[in-house]
Parts: structure tokens; sequence; C-alpha cells
């Protein structure tokens, strides 16, 4: 387990009976360094969607947590955050609460000259993705070749 693996699994753990206590939902946990700095980031959703106070009563009690347990070796920013409009589908909840749902998928190489595609979500299991595209058709796509799939959303 790398380094990476390890700080976002204890992360996870660890603020997990905070969410439960507070009827939030867990969606994502990442570490990542972005302009010089390592981040470690909680996306946290609930029913209605994820308030600034939310985020702040989170990240409270996680930060006296995270100060005592000290598992991290670099300094680190950590933030809570709503996972947002384009949140990518990761987990098999993610799915589950898309199915039926407009999806739109970039995968990392051309298929028949295409690297974007619509559709409705139909299926999934652990190694594909099917939609249901607007002509009727359906498209399976493997997940190794999927880069991003998200619900889409029209401005």
């Amino acid at each position: 387990m790398s380094k990476r693996e390890l700080y976002e699994t204890r992360t996870e753990e660890l603020i997990t009976p905070i969410l439960e206590r507070m009827n939030f939902e867990l969606v994502d946990v990442e570490y990542v360094k972005e302009g010089g700095t390592w981040y470690l980031r909680a996306y946290i959703d609930k029913e209605g969607g994820i308030t600034v106070n939310d985020c702040e009563a989170v990240a409270r009690e996680m930060n006296e947590i995270l100060d005592r347990e000290d598992f991290v070796e670099d300094s680190y920013v950590f933030e809570v955050s709503s996972p947002g409009l384009g949140r990518p589908l990761k987990k098999e909840k993610d799915y589950i609460r898309s199915m039926g749902r407009e999806v739109e998928i970039r995968t990392y190489r051309a298929i028949n000259r295409e690297k974007e595609f619509y559709g409705i979500l139909s299926a999934y299991d652990e190694s594909t993705v099917t939609i249901e595209t607007d002509d009727g058709g359906t498209l399976t796509f493997e997940k190794t070749d999927i880069a991003l799939i998200r619900l889409a959303f029209d401005f």
C-alpha cells in the first residue's frame, strides 16, 4: 500500500464515526500535492446538500484527531468539502445512486474517434459500465478505459 493510500484509508477510518453521528456520507478522501502543498481532503455529503457550517463542524473534530494520531509524515493542509456537482462516480454507492440518470464518460483513448460519451447509466459491474444512448443503442466500457465518469448536467 502506498503512503497516499495509507493516509487516505486511515483518514477514512477516523472520520467515519464522526460522519455517522452527524448523519453525513463520506464521498471520498484524497491526499494530493497541489502547488507544492500537500492536501488531505475529505468530501462529505448529506440529503439536501452540505453547508459550510457542516464542513466546519467536521473539520474541527477531525483536526483534533489528526493532531493526536499524527500519522501523516509530511506537512499538509486538512480540508473538508462538498463533492460538488461534477463529482466523479467512484464507489458502488455512486453507481447505485446514478442508475437511470444521464452520465458523461470520458475515455483515456478514442473509441470510434470519440473520447466523450453521454447516455443513461443502465448497468455496471466490477469491470464495466453500460449506458443507453440517445439513438436507443447501448455502449459498454471497461472501467480501466474510463478517465472520468460523472453525472451529466446542463446549464
